[in-house]
């Protein structure tokens, strides 16, 4: 079967600090996300492991190491544990609304507090408004900003607590950055967050929701393991985190018309 887009640059970063494991050294290869079939190549690039960044498209490539690994939850399956339907529960009164990626000063604000208490020494501690506008915006796909507040007073929109940048694709939703208030009385959030797009994904048929990248031996990142039945990406293709190696194929067929994909965050 012919692909509708032709195959890609690619290019590899210069060796830099590990941001996720102390004395390891990163590497990255990457792509321009363009031409005239950007989601295509999204999608087919996002199911052997690269990120979209904007309209870059990356996945690790280091020398010497191999901790990071893409991993899926499997939507169609997945049972909340009992702390995740406390979750769910206890913030069941949000108002969810997907948005078109455009940026607000509502939204950059979240995220300075948010990178404040969460990620004060991380490589996005200096991210001001254009670099935020260029990180939502820039996209080539289809991307929404979903928004998560406050039950509305009197017909006005209540506080943002929570966002996230989020692609939708043929197969699922791929996560890419959320963020929330990290001072707030609504503890969770970010676990709540990953919980309502898993439930989205299930409700529209959809498969999978792509987590990014879980590294072994950083604490940053357990929290993905969490979230079962996940599978992770390996020489051999997508495996069971939790089960013995049973390939588990998608028949394309049975995933959602573009129609029905359209009203994913509508009817949810």
């Amino acid at each position: 079967m012919s692909a509708p887009f032709r195959f890609p640059k690619f290019f590899v970063t210069s060796p830099s600090p590990c941001p996720y494991l102390p004395g390891k050294v990163e590497r990255k290869v990457f792509t321009e996300l363009g031409g005239h079939h950007p989601t295509e190549l999204n999608e087919a690039l996002g199911r052997i492991g690269f990120r979209r960044s904007q309209s870059v498209a990356y996945r690790p490539s280091c020398i010497d190491c191999s901790a990071c690994v893409s991993v899926r939850v499997l939507a169609q399956e997945f049972e909340p544990t009992r702390t995740q339907r406390k979750l769910l529960r206890k913030h069941a009164d949000l108002e969810v609304t997907a948005c078109k990626p455009w940026t607000t000063e509502e939204q950059y604000a979240l995220l300075r507090r948010y990178l404040s208490a969460r990620h004060p020494g991380g490589g996005m501690a200096e991210m001001d408004e254009n670099d935020f506008a260029d990180m939502v915006e820039q996209s080539p796909v289809r991307t929404y900003v979903v928004e998560y507040r406050e039950p509305s007073v009197d017909g006005r929109p209540g506080k943002l607590v929570g966002a996230c940048l989020s692609d939708q694709q043929g197969d699922g939703l791929s996560m890419i950055y959320s963020f929330y208030d990290p001072d707030g009385d609504r503890q969770g959030l970010g676990t709540f967050i990953i919980l309502d797009h898993i439930i989205r994904a299930a409700r529209a048929g959809l498969p999978y929701v792509y987590l990014g990248y879980w590294v072994e031996g950083s604490d940053r990142m357990n929290y993905k393991a969490g979230f079962r039945p996940l599978e992770r990406l390996d020489r051999d293709g997508w495996r069971r985190f939790d089960a013995p190696r049973i390939e588990q194929a998608v028949d394309l067929s049975k995933l959602p018309s573009r129609r029905e994909r359209s009203r994913l965050f509508v009817d949810a």
